[in-house]
């Protein structure tokens, strides 16, 4: 993987311009053949998750009960339509992050933050593990009011539990979605492709997800 170690994010005058042509990815989810994007099945749910490499983090997503689909993509930052280029400059303000459209009829968001704060170590800032830079912050971006109210409350017990423990403060970005952009087609699912990729969970002393 490209590592960048940029611990700034750029402004609106600083990012890239990007480009108004979203790029072209399957839409067909590589281990379920469910849809990664687009319309979904009325009991559907986005959330939206980061931390750190996306690979690693799909998995585990993919992988828990009642979630419908996932997708690897870019969100929080600037720049319109990126690539997986620019996003590692640094210079789009955009982290890697899952979308996980999870069924509510078979789970819940509250498990699924569950899972965030628990695969990762939310007190980094910029980096996660061994990846440094912008594009590897923690972050749960928000889809509707109750997502945001459950992810502050959540925030707020793991912090108690940290703090219990002598550990540092939680650095997460906790804020509504506002544009979510597909990562490409060779990075979605990538370790259902490639079961021996690289997977940020071990730089953390975590299993990555059988």
């Amino acid at each position: 993987m490209f590592f960048h170690q940029a611990s700034t994010l750029p402004s609106k005058d600083t990012a890239l311009a990007g480009r108004s042509q979203a790029l072209n990815v399957t839409n067909e989810h590589y281990v379920n053949g469910h849809p990664i994007s687009g319309s979904m099945p009325e009991h559907i749910e986005l959330a939206v998750f980061g931390l750190g490499c996306f690979w690693g983090a799909e998995r585990l997503f993919w992988q828990l009960p009642g979630v419908y689909s996932t997708a690897v993509a870019y969100a929080g930052g600037i720049t319109p339509n990126p690539t997986y280029d620019e996003v590692c400059s640094g210079q789009t303000g955009h982290t890697e992050v899952v979308a996980v459209y999870f069924d509510r009829e078979k789970t819940n968001y509250k498990v699924l933050l569950k899972a965030f704060w628990e695969a990762h170590d939310p007190t980094q800032g910029m980096r996660q593990g061994n990846d440094r830079g912008t594009q590897y912050r923690s972050a749960v971006y928000t889809t509707n009011e109750e997502q945001l109210v459950n992810a502050n409350d959540s925030a707020q017990a793991f912090q108690a539990v940290l703090s219990s423990n002598g550990r540092e403060l939680i650095t997460t970005e906790i804020k509504p979605l506002t544009q979510l952009y597909l990562a490409e087609t060779y990075h979605q699912q990538y370790l259902a492709k490639n079961p021996n990729g690289y997977c940020s969970l071990r730089g953390l002393g975590l299993s990555c997800p059988a």
